[in-house]
């Protein structure tokens, strides 16, 4: 096997090159167990604020599916963890966290239920996930039904 000839910062910035922010394998996986369940969205609306990966129009419903490390998952515990180009990684990352709380507040004024899932959590347990998905999807119809209308009764 021939030995690499990158450097460090070479082998680093490929490795950056390849990570996408949209179609992401939990995205799609995740889009996919939805889909089957008849659940009919939008992927990447970039009519809402943090273009939610999956937007259930229909229902007001967004969905995020956040890498943990680019999220800031288990924050406290990981930050002091990061060793190379600390300044610039962890300004980043809080920059993202504030970002997330600041869409959530923005969809949830405009009248959108939020749901954030972890890739992690997709991957162990998609079902829960998706059952996460459908509760939500139950709770604005409860939530938006007039009970004196004859619809309401399915």
């Amino acid at each position: 096997m021939a030995k690499s000839t990158r450097t460090k910062e070479e082998q680093r910035h490929y490795n950056m090159s390849r990570i996408r922010c949209t179609d992401t394998t939990i995205e799609a996986v995740f889009r996919k167990a939805l889909w089957h369940e008849g659940i009919r969205y939008r992927k990447n609306y970039k009519q809402l604020p943090g273009k939610p990966d999956i937007a259930i129009t229909k229902y007001r419903i967004a969905v995020f599916c956040d890498g943990e490390f680019w999220h800031g998952k288990d924050w406290e515990i990981k930050k002091p963890k990061i060793q190379s180009n600390r300044d610039y990684w962890i300004a980043k990352i809080e920059r993202n966290m504030n970002r997330d709380v600041e869409v959530d507040r923005q969809l949830q004024s405009m009248g959108w239920t939020v749901l954030r899932f972890w890739g992690k959590d997709i991957k162990k347990d998609m079902a829960a996930c998706v059952d996460e998905v459908k509760e939500a999807l139950l709770q604005v119809k409860i939530d938006s039904c007039d009970w004196s209308e004859d619809e309401c009764d399915q």
